[in-house]
């Protein structure tokens, strides 16, 4: 459903041509926002771009961007702001699931800091390029996507979620004063572009098909099935709407109680 909800703002979704960046994207352009999508393959952002359009009579933007590379975030930022009001931000662009997930004894050390440099100090840097722009006009919202990784400790990536959270409450202060409020949310076992192939490596190391894989995170899940990108792209659209202006520093999990922690 079409609305004016974020009407004459302009939104950057980074990892926005696949998954649940894509879903995101739309979301916001039905809500009425001008929306740059932003990754390293052009052909696949055109592609996602004029689907996109063609669905929700919204213009949509593709800009190529590497997001560990400084100067392309600037220039992101800068093709995003000629464009209208940059005002909302949620940063997706990262390696699914993480590079490291086995053993210390098999992990790479470079892979783990790839990991770190996405999707932390890329989060970092593009927050950094856009709060020029965001407190320019006092206002701004920016969501990180993170992930449920960083509540548990199966996976050494998951130490990429955790950091993003702390980066999260800690510019939320830096930000807060000039009405831009910082949050994360952990999307669970999402299906995706890319879940599959996290279904046949667990079913490769475990010895199991990707189907039975699949049916062990449902019977685990209590609302016993996988999500869709549009659930979490939903949550996502909320707290980059102007209803959430007093909800900041806050990570959410939205994984249909997959996850059995309890955070205060």
């Amino acid at each position: 459903m079409r609305t004016t909800e974020l009407k004459d703002q302009v939104a950057i979704v980074t990892g926005g041509g696949l998954g649940i960046g894509k879903a995101v994207a739309r979301t916001l352009a039905l809500r009425g926002a001008t929306v740059v999508i932003a990754a390293r393959r052009l052909p696949i952002l055109q592609e996602a771009a004029d689907e996109l359009a063609a669905e929700t009579g919204a213009r949509i933007v593709p800009v190529v961007a590497d997001t560990t590379d400084t100067s392309s975030v600037e220039a992101m930022a800068d093709a995003a702001a000629s464009v209208g009001r940059l005002s909302i931000l949620v940063n997706g662009a990262a390696a699914p699931a993480g590079l490291v997930r086995n053993d210390i004894a098999l992990a790479d050390p470079e892979a783990l800091l790839a990991d770190l440099n996405t999707k932390v100090v890329g989060y970092f840097r593009c927050i950094k390029a856009v709060a020029p722009h965001m407190r320019e006009h006092h206002y701004g919202r920016i969501v990180n996507i993170g992930g449920l990784t960083g509540r548990s400790s199966h996976a050494l990536s998951g130490m990429r979620n955790l950091a993003v959270v702390h980066m999260t409450k800690a510019l939320s202060d830096q930000l807060g004063p000039d009405g831009i409020t910082v949050n994360t949310v952990h999307p669970g076992v999402v299906e995706t572009e890319h879940i599959h192939e996290l279904y046949a490596k667990n079913a490769a190391a475990q010895g199991v098909t990707a189907e039975q894989v699949e049916q062990d995170f449902i019977d685990r899940t209590p609302i016993r099935r996988i999500l869709t990108a549009a659930e979490v792209a939903d949550t996502v659209a909320f707290f980059a709407g102007p209803a959430a202006g007093g909800i900041t520093g806050e990570s959410l999990g939205i994984d249909g109680g997959l996850t059995r922690g309890i955070f205060l």
